[in-house]
């Protein structure tokens, strides 16, 4: 009879766990941390893999020398390998958000349109390596928009608001800001959301929901974005589902306090409302795993951990450092033992190699050549073959691979079948090869677009090969584009209108 745990992990905590594990290793850290203590925040942005699409001499001729300064000063507090810890990610395998764009500084004072500095996530057809990239954006008309599905800024995952989650200098600021949690209310028919609902939510268990925070994050939002500030703002709570909020108070001395908009509002003010970010929405998922006993402080990130200050016992792996399982070629412990033959046999590394310790190297050949001719193999034998076919550790090697951790990967591959190992065919080598193709395709996304831009091509051509549209001709000068919620309704009338007289039902 199957057992069931009483407290299953649910899955979204399940998914974080994992993602502590692989997607921010250790090493990327160390080597991030380093580079940035010696002001080379080039060298830490390549240590976190996150490409630089910037160029600050070019960014000094076009906007001055004080936006060049600010920005080099803002790169400079940037925590590459914090704002990757920090970053959105998706079910069910926790990679980063694809196509993504995200506010990480505004510069309101420059330009007509607020320049921003922005990171960015590759589509999911490109983003083998888990890469991300830093630009600048100038407005609708900034270069590097033809190269990215969603070039404009989301209004739902920005960071200018919270620098904490990137910036080192303010990461001492998160345990004030990661919320407690608070059960998020459902409306239900002839019973609409009120005041009393979310004060009842709020008493409620921990959820993923920071409510207690939402009146100050709210009006830092309204502030940020020139409304009034006791105005309304929405907060996404789902598909297709938001609540509208205000913030009331009797004056401007009093802290603001949250209330449900007393009047619904048409969907589409509600759209047009500025939505509360996801940072200032949910828990900080760290804080979750901490409570529910799924991670030490030891696993979190130096500046997370500190920020949060939770006691809890610190493991000698690390961040990112979990502990293989033992296998064939392990390092840790003793080798690898098989019967074999009525006798006991070790299997380990020698010269590079797995191999069986306790058989003549001529035996092995006559052993491996009987094999070739369809007879039976050796226990020994055996055994190194499904090591190199899918090994204990084959999880944790393509979760690292998921997570772009090429060399973590290898190093794992390296310490199971050693640094000289030849890989057969099976599962590890199926994996291995599938994350180099899929390399390719990201190489591919960031090359080839800036190829044709060099080489003077159309606009349409550039948007078509970075995968845009499917179609190039469709993205010519010369093509009608499609009407939809954002066209103009002038233009939209003019196109809708018949241009000939409905005669034949006229007599």
């Amino acid at each position: 009879m199957a057992t069931h745990s009483a407290n299953p992990i649910p899955p979204r905590l399940s998914m974080w766990r994992r993602v502590r594990e692989y997607a921010v290793p250790l090493s990327m850290i160390e080597n991030a941390t380093a580079r940035r203590a010696v002001g080379d925040w080039a060298g830490a942005c390549a240590a976190a893999r996150v490409d630089v699409d910037l160029d600050l001499r070019a960014v000094r001729d076009r906007h001055g020398t004080d936006l060049a300064h600010r920005l080099r000063a803002d790169l400079r507090r940037l925590a590459p390998d914090l704002l990757r810890w920090h970053l959105p990610r998706i079910a069910p395998d926790g990679r980063l958000r694809p196509g993504l764009t995200l506010s990480l500084a505004r510069y309101p004072e420059f330009g007509l349109a607020p320049l921003q500095l922005v990171a960015r996530t590759p589509p999911a057809r490109a983003d083998a390596g888990q890469r991300v990239s830093l630009a600048l954006w100038e407005g609708p008309g900034s270069r590097v928009a033809g190269q990215h599905p969603h070039p404009h800024p989301d209004r739902r995952f920005r960071l200018d608001l919270h620098r904490h989650l990137w910036d080192a200098a303010r990461s001492g600021e998160l345990a004030r800001r990661c919320g407690t949690g608070t059960t998020a209310p459902r409306e239900r028919p002839g019973r609409p959301l009120t005041a009393d609902s979310w004060q009842e939510a709020a008493e409620g268990g921990a959820s993923p929901w920071a409510v207690e925070r939402w009146a100050a994050e709210g009006e830092s939002l309204l502030r940020a974005e020139e409304r009034p500030a006791r105005g309304p703002f929405a907060v996404r709570l789902g598909t297709r589902r938001r609540a509208v909020f205000e913030l009331v108070a009797p004056d401007d001395s009093h802290a603001p306090m949250l209330r449900v908009l007393r009047e619904a509002l048409p969907r589409q003010q509600v759209a047009a409302l500025p939505v509360l970010p996801e940072a200032a929405a949910r828990v900080l998922p760290d804080l979750e795993l901490l409570r529910a006993g799924l991670i030490t402080t030891g696993r979190l990130h130096p500046l997370v951990a500190a920020a949060l200050a939770a006691p809890g016992p610190v493991p000698a792996t690390g961040p990112g450092g979990p502990s293989e399982p033992v296998g064939p070629g392990s390092e840790n412990g003793d080798p690898h033992r098989v019967v074999c033959r009525g006798e006991v046999h070790r299997i380990a590394l020698r010269a590079g190699v797995l191999t069986a310790v306790d058989h003549d190297p001529a035996e092995l050949r006559r052993e491996e050549m009987l094999v070739a001719l369809g007879g039976p193999a050796l226990p020994c034998l055996r055994a190194i073959d499904a090591a190199h076919h899918a090994p204990q550790a084959l999880p944790a090697i393509r979760e690292r691979l998921d997570h772009g951790d090429v060399t973590g990967a290898l190093d794992v591959v390296g310490r199971l079948l050693g640094p000289g190992a030849v890989l057969r065919e099976g599962p590890l080598r199926e994996a291995l090869e599938s994350a180099a193709s899929r390399r390719l395709e990201h190489g591919l996304f960031r090359s080839v677009p800036a190829a044709l831009r060099r080489a003077g091509a159309a606009p349409g051509a550039v948007a078509a090969a970075s995968g845009i549209t499917s179609d190039p001709g469709r993205a010519e000068a010369g093509h009608r584009p499609r009407l939809d919620r954002r066209t103009p309704s002038a233009i939209s009338r003019k196109r809708s209108t018949r241009t000939r007289p409905r005669t034949a039902l006229s007599r």
